[in-house]
């Protein structure tokens, strides 16, 4: 049993290695695209505020990834050990293309595959409420940030404030921006954590015969092992997606930095705390800088730009990829017989 048992926590950590990597951009791309840190210094600050995130606001997302979606005594070793696979096998790909991807919906439809093979798909939960906020927190971001940089931001600019050496140097100003990174990565805690740690705190619950009181205890306890690794998912694969978004996509000030940041961390905390929805950080944040962008250029110089274009293609690929892999694996199981095991 017990190999079996490890099978699903070592892909979880291989996953949440992934995770690491791309979220390391919208945790940090501002704050280093603006000049404020150095990216040695990132993936230590990154793994401290991720475990804290998720120990005090994963609660809920997790409850949603592990049987919100899929009911959760099909949370077998193997099916775990697929779901979790099938995303760690996206999120590399990505990776290895240096795109900041969305774990969160790459995760959500690995867990549609087998709930689709099983028949016990929530679709209320999926339709209703993780698939619109999938598509209006983007917006939502992207318009916030393109009305703060064209009729707040804008207009102080054009007066020479945002210019100023003394302003740009303050230290307050710099600590602020660090400060605002440190909770971009705090909302990532509290929700991309659960995209591993969801999962195998519930099949945990039902192998080990752990009474849903004592759920919370469990997960708890997946999330000390799980949330590390994030740190050393920004130690390996950081580095290059930090270039990608921090410095190719638009050249930013230090005051666009904390308003794309403090936007795009607000906007998912509310969708971790208040109603568990697992959301991609990652296009909050790429939403945000492309909205103060274009508030800065215009739409056409920024959708011109070839980064913009490849975040977009990947962004529908991954996760799709997730999916596939998730449900071809799940049919080979049920066909050999090992999904209950």
């Amino acid at each position: 049993m017990l190999i079996p048992f490890l099978i699903p926590f070592v892909i979880a950590l291989f996953l949440a290695i992934n995770m690491g990597g791309s979220g390391t951009a919208p945790a940090f791309s501002a704050a280093y695209g603006a000049n404020i840190i150095k990216k040695a210094a990132v993936p230590g600050l990154f793994g401290v505020m991720v475990f804290l995130g998720a120990i005090i606001g994963g609660k809920e997302t997790a409850k949603t990834v592990g049987k919100g979606l899929l009911d959760g005594q099909f949370m077998t070793f193997s099916v775990v050990s697929i779901i979790l696979g099938s995303v760690a096998l996206a999120l590399l790909i990505a990776n290895l293309f240096g795109i900041p991807q969305s774990t969160s919906q790459a995760t959500v439809l690995a867990v549609v595959a087998p709930a689709i093979y099983f028949d016990s798909v929530n679709t209320h939960k999926l339709f209703f409420e993780i698939i619109p906020t999938w598509f209006f927190m983007p917006i939502i971001a992207f318009v916030l940030s393109f009305l703060i940089g064209k009729y707040i931001y804008k207009p102080i600019r054009k007066k020479g404030y945002t210019i100023s050496k003394r302003l740009n140097d303050n230290y307050l100003l710099k600590g602020l921006i660090v400060l605002m990174s440190m909770y971009v990565a705090f909302s990532i805690g509290t929700n991309n954590v659960a995209n591993a740690a969801g999962p195998v705190a519930v099949m945990s619950c039902n192998e080990l015969n752990v009474s849903s009181s004592h759920f919370i205890h469990v997960l708890i306890l997946a999330t000390l092992i799980v949330a590390p690794s994030f740190g050393i998912g920004s130690s390996i694969f950081g580095k290059k997606i930090l270039q990608n978004t921090g410095k190719e996509i638009v050249l930013f000030g230090r005051i666009e930095a904390v308003i794309i940041a403090f936007i795009s961390a607000t906007l998912l905390l509310l969708a971790s705390v208040l109603k568990g929805i697992p959301t991609s950080l990652v296009q909050l944040n790429v939403a945000s800088i492309i909205g103060i962008g274009v508030a800065k250029l215009g739409f056409k110089n920024i959708f011109r730009k070839t980064e913009v274009n490849r975040f977009f293609v990947m962004w529908v690929i991954a996760p799709i990829i997730a999916f596939i892999i998730s449900y071809l694996f799940v049919w080979l199981a049920d066909y050999w017989d090992l999904i209950y095991i």
